[in-house]
């Protein structure tokens, strides 16, 4: 009874390590800030409730905050994306399905980076498509002359995240100006995942929107504003690309159906989140910073690994010890909860996923039972 699309994809390794969690685990496997939503945000949220906002709103979101993303995206990104090229979705994750579900057809090809986010590959196997990897170098650089090597005329999609989740890597300018070559001299179109934006150390964060009009671009509030909870994200295209193939019509076709709207009041909370102070969202990032020199500091004697640009995950090298699934699985029976990373594609086979989205104290703990374990 049980349809192949469904069959065909696994449960996600991330929400089984979640599951695993007791009150004795410390918990470096989600990827999920640990901070409480900044008041202001919930303040909005709580006043859109007092005011009755608890109805259907458009399908694509209220025009405040499709208004408040575009604004954003001028100011942040420098990128013209008129606010009726925009859909709220609920979260990030709604609006890969969204570009996924509407571009791919059964056969079609999507390139996506070997170790990549897990959404990734099962989202395009949902939509029967085949899943080409980007094979990263050990210092996660994606190969260009194998992307372009990669391309057939069955290539519709390429999947890009900066940063990225699980390797920590910015993107440089010149790589992805490189990719974005490729997508306009073949026809595709880039899907870009910006969640971890605003999580950024000491580079600087490029759209690929800026150098191509081929492009998705998607975002949320997740982890910028500690939303995970809430659901909401966006989907914002340029005009020259909806007009070519009428995308937000498209997607909404199938947001309609299977969504409807995003949470009403969730909408005025993240409408808070971009027009109120963003005190917040710095004081996260210094948090952030301070984390992930600890974790590096204390990781890099033991395990090999590269210093990760942006997001809050290090994703260590551990195949002096074993592979990654018998590391995280000895880790786990100590109390640390991480993420094997082949979870992430075979090229994640030697690796596994730290994410330093919780407490110094605790983070001090794991590290001195990790190296406790491997001296």
């Amino acid at each position: 009874m049980i349809s192949n699309r469904c069959k065909n994809i696994e449960p996600s390794e991330i929400r089984k390590i979640f599951n695993m969690a007791t009150k004795d685990s410390i918990n470096l496997g989600i990827g999920e800030p640990d901070f409480d939503t900044p008041q202001h945000i919930v303040e909005g949220a709580k006043k859109a409730l007092d005011e009755g906002k608890t109805h259907y709103t458009p399908n694509n979101g209220i025009p405040e905050l499709r208004e408040a993303i575009s604004h954003k995206l001028k100011i942040d990104n420098n990128l013209d994306v008129d606010a009726n090229n925009i859909i709220t979705t609920c979260g990030a994750s709604e609006a890969l399905m969204l570009s996924l579900m509407t571009l791919v057809n059964k056969g079609d090809e999507v390139l996506i980076s070997n170790p990549g986010f897990v959404s990734y590959n099962s989202l395009t196997q949902l939509c029967e498509g085949n899943i080409i990897p980007m094979k990263l170098d050990e210092k996660f650089n994606i190969d260009i002359e194998e992307v372009k090597n990669s391309i057939t005329n069955k290539t519709k999609c390429i999947m890009l995240n900066s940063p990225a989740n699980p390797t920590g890597k910015v993107m440089d300018k010149s790589e992805i100006k490189a990719i974005c070559d490729i997508a306009e001299d073949n026809n595709i179109i880039i899907i870009s995942d910006e969640i971890y934006e605003k999580i950024i150390y000491d580079k600087k964060h490029y759209s690929p929107m800026e150098f191509t009009d081929n492009c998705i671009l998607i975002n949320g509030f997740s982890k910028s504003h500690a939303m995970t909870g809430w659901r909401i994200g966006y989907i914002g295209i340029n005009e020259n690309l909806n007009k070519k193939y009428d995308l937000i019509e498209n997607m909404t076709k199938i947001h309609q159906y299977g969504f409807a709207c995003a949470t009403s009041f969730a909408q005025y909370g993240a409408l808070e989140a971009l027009t109120g102070s963003q005190n917040c969202v710095n004081e996260m990032l210094n948090e952030f910073r301070r984390r992930r020199d600890l974790m590096v500091n204390g990781l890099k004697n033991t395990f090999k690994l590269t210093v990760p640009d942006g997001a809050f995950y290090v994703f260590p090298n551990v195949e002096e010890y074993d592979n990654g699934m018998e590391i995280s699985q000895k880790l786990i029976e100590n109390n640390i909860l991480c993420v094997p990373g082949i979870a992430f594609g075979s090229g994640g086979e030697n690796y596994v996923r730290f994410s330093y989205a919780t407490k110094y104290e605790d983070i001090e703990k794991a590290l001195e039972i990790i190296n406790n374990l491997f001296e």
